[in-house]
C-alpha cells in the first residue's frame, strides 16, 4: 500500500492527550497553513477558513465552552461533561474549522444554477481540509479529535477572537501528546459499502 494510505490507517480519535511538547508552536502552523493552502474546494472557492488556538488560548476556549454548556445541560448531569471538557483543555492547542458564508453566498448569486450546491460544496471542502489536518497531526506524532460544539459556542468564539461574522463554525480539533491508544477499531463488511462494475 501507498504511504499516503498507510497515513489515513494512522489517522483515529485518540481523547487521551497532553500538553507536553510534540513539536514547536512553528511547526503545527505549517502543517495547517499547508493544509489550508492545498485542499481542493468546489470551483476553488477556498471558502475555508482556520483558528488556531495554543496554550492558554487553548484553555480559554475549552473554558469557555464548558461555561456554555453549564447553560444547557442539567447540573445533576454535568459531571461527564466536565469530565470532557477536562480532557480537550489537556491537551496542547485546537484548530477551529469555518466556512466563509460570504463566499459561499457570493457563488450561489454567480452561478444560480448550482446555488442549492454550494454550501453542500462548502461542507464537503471542510470535511476534506479536517481529514488532511488530522492526519498530518497524527503524521507527527499528536493525537486529535473531532468534536462539534456548534453552534452552542459560536458567538462567544467569535467575540473572544474578533472572528468575523461571516465564519460559520464547522468543527473544533483538540490536539496534543497522546496520554492513551484509541480501542481497535471496527469495521462494517466492506461489501455493504463498495460497489465496483466492470
Amino acid at each position: 500500500m501507498s504511504q499516503f494510505i498507510d497515513l489515513l490507517k494512522n489517522r483515529r480519535s485518540v481523547y487521551g492527550i497532553s500538553k507536553e511538547q510534540v513539536i514547536s508552536d512553528e511547526k503545527i502552523e505549517e502543517i495547517v497553513k499547508e493544509a489550508v493552502l492545498h485542499t481542493p474546494s468546489a470551483f476553488n472557492s477556498q471558502s475555508s477558513r482556520v483558528l488556531v488556538v495554543l496554550h492558554e488560548q487553548h484553555d480559554k476556549l475549552w473554558n469557555l465552552t464548558k461555561e456554555t454548556l453549564k447553560k444547557v445541560v442539567p447540573a445533576e448531569n454535568f459531571g461527564p461533561t466536565a469530565e470532557k471538557m477536562a480532557g480537550f483543555r489537556a491537551g496542547s492547542g485546537t484548530v477551529l474549522f469555518f466556512e466563509d458564508q460570504a463566499v459561499v453566498e457570493g457563488l450561489q448569486q454567480q452561478f444560480a444554477l448550482y446555488k442549492d450546491n454550494f454550501p453542500i460544496w462548502s461542507n464537503q471542502s471542510n470535511g476534506m481540509l479536517q481529514l488532511v489536518v488530522w492526519t498530518a497531526l497524527e503524521n507527527e506524532g499528536l493525537g486529535a479529535s473531532l468534536q462539534h460544539y456548534n453552534p452552542l459556542i459560536d458567538d462567544a468564539v467569535k467575540a473572544e477572537w474578533n472572528i468575523p461574522a461571516s465564519w460559520k463554525l464547522m468543527g473544533q480539533m483538540p490536539f496534543g501528546k497522546p496520554t492513551a491508544q484509541p480501542g481497535e477499531k471496527q469495521f462494517a463488511p466492506i461489501e455493504t459499502r463498495l460497489k465496483v462494475v466492470k
